[in-house]
């Protein structure tokens, strides 16, 4: 299985085990695809996003509006463009760092498009999380990412997601992608760059049960609710 297919259809998983909010788990999936971007092979896209971000920054400038969205996405593009592969962008302060900047992306772009505009905001939010996924998933996953998005935000009229939520949903889809990595023989360096050890299987296995435990009890009111329903 490719790369951004696993990493893919774990975070989905685990997006799943914590939320059935489409945002969130679409956040997830997203997260999950991000920390690759430090591969040599995607270096055309960091050049996209750094010159992306240059522009939005002199767009808003020049409206005099608050530029810093712009900095951020140039900030994202020059970390992936130093970043060795599965390195920073695949340690504990990396996927910490590029939550806070991807989060900060989404709440400042909201922020900003509400206070300008007389758009109804129902949907802006998962327009912006669909925006973000043509800048950061796979040409061959969005095809199915961006319909399948829409309908379930429709369909579970999932219009409202905390500041708090955006960081969980980005930082539960970047430890996805860290867990999967460190099952293969190369590992990851974990806690980068102050360490350079690496680390391999025994680490994946134990996060991933901590997640499902953590999941677990996280849903036991709902398990419980279901286990009263239709069993007693």
């Amino acid at each position: 299985m490719s790369s951004y297919k696993g990493h893919s259809i774990f975070a989905l998983i685990l997006g799943l085990l914590f939320s059935f909010n489409p945002l969130i788990i679409a956040l997830t999936i997203i997260g999950a695809n991000i920390p690759d971007f430090d591969h040599k092979f995607k270096k055309d896209h960091v050049y996209k996003m750094m010159i992306l971000g240059l522009l939005v920054f002199i767009s808003l400038y020049i409206l005099n509006l608050p530029y810093f969205l712009g900095l951020i996405i140039i900030f994202i593009g020059i970390t992936f463009y130093f970043s060795e592969h599965r390195s920073f962008t695949h340690s504990i302060f990396g996927i910490i760092t590029l939550t806070a900047a991807v989060s900060l992306i989404l709440i400042w772009a909201f922020e900003l498009i509400v206070s300008v505009s007389f758009i109804p905001n129902d949907y802006l939010m998962a327009i912006l999380i669909a925006l973000l996924s043509f800048l950061f998933l796979n040409k061959r996953v969005l095809p199915i990412f961006i319909p399948l998005f829409f309908v379930c935000v429709i369909f579970f009229q999932a219009f409202e997601i905390t500041y708090l939520e955006i960081a969980f949903g980005l930082f539960l889809g970047f430890f996805s992608h860290i867990i999967l990595d460190a099952s293969t023989p190369a590992g990851i360096k974990l806690f980068a760059p102050i360490s350079q050890k690496k680390v391999f299987k025994n680490f994946s296995i134990a996060a991933t049960f901590i997640l499902v435990i953590v999941g677990i009890l996280y849903r036991s009111p709902l398990l419980f609710s279901l286990f009263e329903t239709y069993v007693l």
